[in-house]
């Protein structure tokens, strides 16, 4: 991609047509001329309505992992546990590798996810943008596909219907947090806009600005 006077060169994703993409309303969008395949899309306030979901899931994450996530009572015994209770008791039990990928996926990568995030949105508030905001970017994207709360969810609902028969199943607030969380997740990549990020990134060299060449089609 490059840049002129605010307008932008791209490559067509699905065709490699080079076409211009001028400044974008908010909730516009240009497609491909030669493809209709969208190479640009300027999301209604993309930056402090992803800030606010961030801190949304961030509580919803502290919640789902210091509450307790369900209870059972048998036998006129109750027990419960958290995310982090049951990867500990499965770490107890031998099973060190699923203790690992459990703990991972369930809490470290959305908490480096959501805390990346978080500094990237508060970082480019003010353009330009501090130069680390793109590593911190790659970061988050790189850490976003390791975030299973959801897999992690549907496990959980699965050993319920199995166990539902021998124990009098008590859904815990945790519970209640991943499901929040897992929306708060979905929300914040729809309504998270990368190319509003690397916009407010100052350019290393101010000659590559002048390096930049025009395109070959405009579309809007």
């Amino acid at each position: 991609m490059t840049q002129v006077a605010g307008v932008e060169t791209v490559a067509c994703p699905a065709c490699d047509l080079l076409q211009e993409v001028p400044p974008l309303a908010p909730g516009a969008k240009v497609r491909c001329v030669r493809c209709s395949e969208t190479l640009a899309e300027a999301l209604p306030d993309p930056l402090d309505r992803t800030l606010a979901l961030t801190l949304a899931a961030l509580v919803a994450l502290i919640v789902a992992n210091t509450m307790p996530l369900m209870g059972l009572e048998a036998v006129g015994r109750t027990a419960s546990t958290t995310i982090i209770g049951g990867a500990q008791e499965m770490w107890l039990q031998g099973r060190e590798l699923t203790a690992v990928v459990v703990a991972f996926c369930a809490v470290v990568s959305p908490s480096v996810y959501l805390l990346c995030m978080l500094f990237l949105l508060l970082a480019v508030r003010r353009a330009p943008a501090p130069h680390w905001t793109g590593q911190l970017l790659r970061w988050a994207e790189s850490m976003q596909p390791w975030s299973m709360n959801e897999v992690m969810l549907l496990g959980i609902l699965v050993a319920l219907t199995r166990i539902a028969t021998l124990a009098r199943v008590i859904p815990g607030i945790g519970m209640y947090a991943v499901g929040a969380l897992i929306v708060l997740l979905a929300a914040i990549s729809v309504s998270f806009d990368r190319t509003e990020i690397w916009r407010r990134v100052e350019w290393v060299d101010e000659r590559a600005r002048r390096r930049g060449t025009s395109g070959t089609g405009v579309t809007q």
